[in-house]
């Protein structure tokens, strides 16, 4: 792979970097002679306490610069992407995989088959293991990437493959071995697919993924049971049914069975539930101690309780009595969480003069009937909130938009959408965000 300048976005303040002159723009060729591939290159290679670098600046000049740090120092440098040379694709076929469940046409971005090994380990994205060469599982081993973060899905080979409907799929218990033997780590997942991996196969594989815990350096750290998620963009005669709540609930009752199991052996329940197994069955979230240190957040395991949590938390410190101004917005989130976010509101509406009305959306752009926040796009805001009295503007999580831009999943932007419902809309960014944006007295725009 033909390896990139390392190009710089961001200069922090107060760092080595700005200190040096960097700018963002500027780009590095070398460290110590070496080009780095990727970000753990970077971290790895800025180890050293004497540091040769080879820049390209914004101008298309190279320079040579020395610098001389303490070994622990960070230069302060951010950068446009944390690979330098060229993304890791996929090279599976799953039925379910959400970039086929799309439809044509959509910005570049949102067809790229991630399964980078490199990008799970900065930022915890999943991969499964099938391309990666010698090399790569040499530089593993060498550089203790470590945890990983694995789409197992399931143990038995012939349902393996037949589940990311590539051959090498059947190797996975012989690369857990591997990490095994490595003392390297990993959390998997399971996407639970109706007729095909549940049942008698989702049993033996959260059984065979604790067989690789029960040490005191455990390899498989965690697993997450998540179900399989469709959209009405799915590739025709994809062999897959929908969960729905007489399955969900069967899900639960077997993995809580495990988990009772599993935490007389290990005192941990080790295995969890995405919270949408209990939003689909219509069941009772479980308590915050259930979640123990949440290892599996990023899978949805436990999100709406950590997300409630810290809105108490919070809301006991930032909520006033009153505000001076009155002031009503309403909060757009997917209606998987409509009666989880309900004590949420009645708290937010006994600010006086504050009155938050919650907008729990269904996805029809998708298709899907229980829809999480994060997958609703402009269009859906359109068609659920035109023509309806939305008060002084709508809140929406960030997370619905891409990272640091405006854009919907969609593609369509804030602007747009502001502009068909004649109203502002404000992104937020987590609990402490959302408040604040609701008792703020300024006058501000929308984004």
């Amino acid at each position: 792979m033909k390896i990139k300048p390392a190009k710089i976005s961001k200069v922090l303040p107060n760092s080595i970097g700005e200190e040096i002159g960097f700018e963002a723009g500027d780009a590095i060729l070398s460290i110590n002679g070496i080009k780095p591939r990727d970000l753990i290159d970077y971290q790895f290679l800025c180890a050293e306490e004497i540091l040769q670098l080879e820049i390209l600046d914004s101008q298309g000049k190279i320079h040579n610069l020395e610098i001389e740090k303490d070994f622990d120092m960070s230069l302060g440098l951010e950068f446009e992407t944390a690979l330098f040379d060229s993304l890791i694709q996929c090279n599976n076929n799953c039925p379910f995989c959400f970039i086929d469940q799309q439809p044509p046409g959509k910005r570049k971005t949102l067809y790229l088959k991630d399964d980078d090994y490199r990008l799970s380990f900065l930022y915890g994205s999943y991969l499964t293991l099938t391309n990666l060469s010698p090399k790569e599982w040499q530089r593993i081993e060498q550089m203790r990437l470590s945890p990983l973060y694995i789409s197992v899905h399931a143990t038995e080979p012939e349902i393996r493959k037949k589940l990311l409907k590539n051959p090498q799929a059947g190797e996975i218990k012989n690369q857990l071995k591997w990490f095994e033997s490595k003392d390297l780590q990993i959390h998997a997942q399971v996407v639970v697919c109706p007729g095909i991996n549940d049942q008698k196969h989702l049993q033996t594989t959260l059984l065979d993924l604790a067989s690789f815990h029960n040490k005191e350096f455990p390899t498989v750290i965690s697993a997450a049971v998540v179900p399989v998620g469709l959209t009405r963009f799915r590739p025709e005669k994809d062999e897959l049914i929908p969960v729905n709540p007489a399955k969900a609930k069967e899900v639960i009752a077997q993995v809580e069975s495990l988990q009772k199991k599993f935490y007389q052996q290990f005192n941990s329940n080790f295995v969890w539930l995405a919270d949408e197994w209990f939003l689909i069955a219509q069941q009772e979230l479980p308590s915050e101690f259930h979640y123990e240190d949440y290892p599996q957040i990023g899978n949805g395991v436990g999100s709406i309780r950590q997300f409630i949590k810290e809105f108490q938390q919070i809301g006991k410190n930032l909520l006033p009595q009153k505000i001076n101004t009155p002031k009503t917005l309403t909060w757009v989130v997917g209606n998987a969480v409509e009666k989880a976010f309900q004590p949420l509101v009645k708290q937010l509406n006994q600010v006086e003069k504050l009155h938050i009305k919650l907008a729990p959306l269904r996805s029809e752009y998708w298709g899907v009937d229980i829809t999480v926040t994060g997958l609703l796009t402009g269009q859906d805001l359109v068609k659920n909130l035109k023509n309806q009295d939305l008060g002084d503007g709508i809140l929406i999580p960030s997370l619905m938009l891409k990272h640091d831009d405006t854009v919907f999943l969609d593609d369509m932007t804030i602007e747009e959408v502001s502009k068909i419902l004649n109203t502002s809309i404000f992104p937020v960014n987590g609990v402490e965000e959302l408040i604040k944006t609701c008792i703020s007295t300024e006058k501000f725009d929308s984004i």
